[in-house]
């Protein structure tokens, strides 16, 4: 008798229903996103939790229609990780409406009213973007002259390539020697990053410096044009990404790239202790930062068996 009440109390029925999370992706466009999606598939099957997945092959279009099956199929929970960071106010309020908390993660938005997403799971890309730049500044402080950057942006409109952008030119424009000459979008894609510098190379190959990528692949794409260019990269040009993604270890060791800041996509257990909690009507930070640090070339050989992505 006494476990047929135990089961029929709220709180115990409530824990024994399976916690549904809809998840909302980007696409498979990098390393960096591959490993992502490993890691929030592994952690909610380590917690019990069922999840429903859409990937968008990188098309927003995409992402609001899995969202709006994912309300219609009422799960408990939606996660998020936005393309481009506007164009969400109209499907977040619908979600909202139906009560159901939206957590984004590793992209932010922005959108009108606020209170239509929960918690922001992810890392802080102005920073990341400062944290590349003071590296060149330290790495060319005893060189001469003018020091020519060109830049590889991520998708447009994306929250990572606003910011990596904006941190990295804060840093930078406090020595007028650094000089972006030339940047544009390769998509975080290694073929877009390849074909973009093959264009600057074209252009500029006698003024070039430095390369600067918003993410490792666009920077290991690069690395090829650069190479069929007859230049060496890591010496001629000196090669910077972000994400510290196994590419990126594996480029450094070979002395063809200097450096990877990291941008961590093993967001998976934090991610579901976030939707448990928001499931369950509890209080979440506004934003929950993952810990990240700089990888350069020196130290690439020796971090490479601790690469989990």
């Amino acid at each position: 008798m006494a476990a047929t009440l135990a089961l029929s109390t709220p709180g115990v029925s409530f824990a024994a229903k399976k916690l549904v999370i809809g998840f909302a992706q980007t696409g498979a466009e990098s390393e960096w996103r591959t490993a992502n999606t490993e890691s929030i598939k592994q952690a909610a099957k380590d917690a019990g939790v069922e999840l429903k997945f859409s990937d968008a092959q990188q098309k927003q279009e995409n992402q609001i229609k899995a969202l709006r099956s994912f309300i219609a199929q009422k799960v408990d929970v939606i996660i998020l990780a936005p393309l481009v960071t506007t164009g969400w106010d109209t499907v977040l309020m619908e979600a909202k409406r139906a009560k159901i908390p939206v957590i984004l993660e590793s992209r932010n938005v922005e959108v009108k009213d606020t209170s239509t997403w929960t918690t922001f799971v992810g890392s802080d890309f102005v920073e990341e973007g400062r944290r590349a730049a003071r590296w060149l500044l330290d790495h060319t402080k005893s060189t001469q002259g003018d020091v020519n950057i060109v830049e590889l942006q991520g998708t447009v409109g994306s929250d990572p390539a606003n910011d990596r952008k904006k941190g990295f030119e804060e840093v930078i424009k406090t020595n007028p020697r650094y000089k972006i000459i030339r940047s544009q979008t390769g998509d975080f894609t290694r073929a877009k990053g390849k074909e973009v510098m093959e264009a600057f190379l074209k252009a500029d190959a006698k003024k070039i410096n430095v390369l600067y990528a918003h993410n490792d692949d666009m920077a290991i794409g690069a690395i090829q044009a650069i190479e069929e260019a007859g230049l060496k990269p890591g010496k001629d040009i000196l090669v910077i990404g972000v994400d510290a993604v196994k590419g990126a270890f594996e480029a450094m060791i070979a002395g063809k790239m200097n450096v990877s800041v990291e941008c961590s996509p093993l967001l998976g257990p934090q991610l579901m202790e976030a939707a448990k909690k928001a499931a369950a009507g509890e209080p979440l930070p506004r934003w929950i930062k993952t810990i990240e640090g700089v990888f350069p070339a020196e130290v690439a050989a020796k971090e490479f068996p601790n690469r989990k992505y």
